[in-house]
């Protein structure tokens, strides 16, 4: 029996077209592909969460490839992160699977950038709301590229839930000039400069 049962899918798309200057060469896209999940743990203590997140590991799969398509390919894709936000029944630890198996399937699916990838979770209600921080795929110290993306669904997670959250976008900060290692200098050898 499969520990993924989905209840919903969501998938949310921010098109930013100018920040009060003069409008960018393309517009930038920030998109986050979110599934709200029964939490197979609510309730109860399981010392061993390896199962569940190999498992997850097809879902993180689903929510990246929605989001390469969303973009318009890999080679659009810029800027990554991923969330989870648990349901009040479940604890931190159940939010931290996706760390693992978020991660490795965004790395695959854009073909294994070096950076890592920020994160952001929480133990909330229904309805909870975060912003998931974003930066360069390649380079974690590109400071033109990060940025952030408010995360969340009305109903959800129910007490017995998950909500996981992947994040791409095409690019950084409209208008940024605050200085720091630029894209064109990064030598992506170790996911930071």
């Amino acid at each position: 029996m499969s520990l993924i049962e989905i209840r919903k899918r969501c998938l949310i798309v921010e098109t930013t077209y100018h920040e009060g200057g003069p409008p960018p060469e393309k517009p930038l896209k920030l998109a986050a592909s979110c599934a709200v999940i029964r939490n197979p743990y609510a309730g109860r203590y399981e010392p061993d969460l390896m199962p569940f997140m190999s498992e997850l590991r097809s879902l993180g799969s689903l929510l990246a490839g929605e989001l390469v398509d969303t973009l318009g390919g890999k080679d659009k894709v810029e800027v990554y992160s991923k969330a989870a936000i648990v349901g009040i029944n479940g604890e931190m630890e159940h939010g931290a699977v996706w760390h693992e198996a978020g991660g490795w399937a965004m790395r695959t699916v854009l073909g294994e950038p070096k950076a890592m990838v920020p994160a952001v979770k929480a133990v909330a209600s229904a309805g909870y709301r975060m912003m998931v921080p974003v930066h360069y795929i390649h380079a974690s110290y590109v400071r033109s590229h990060f940025n952030s993306i408010e995360i969340g669904i009305q109903d959800s997670p129910r007490p017995d839930e998950i909500l996981f959250a992947l994040v791409m976008g095409t690019g950084g900060r409209v208008h940024s000039r605050l200085g720091g290692l630029l894209k064109e200098n990064v030598v992506g050898a170790d996911g930071q400069r």
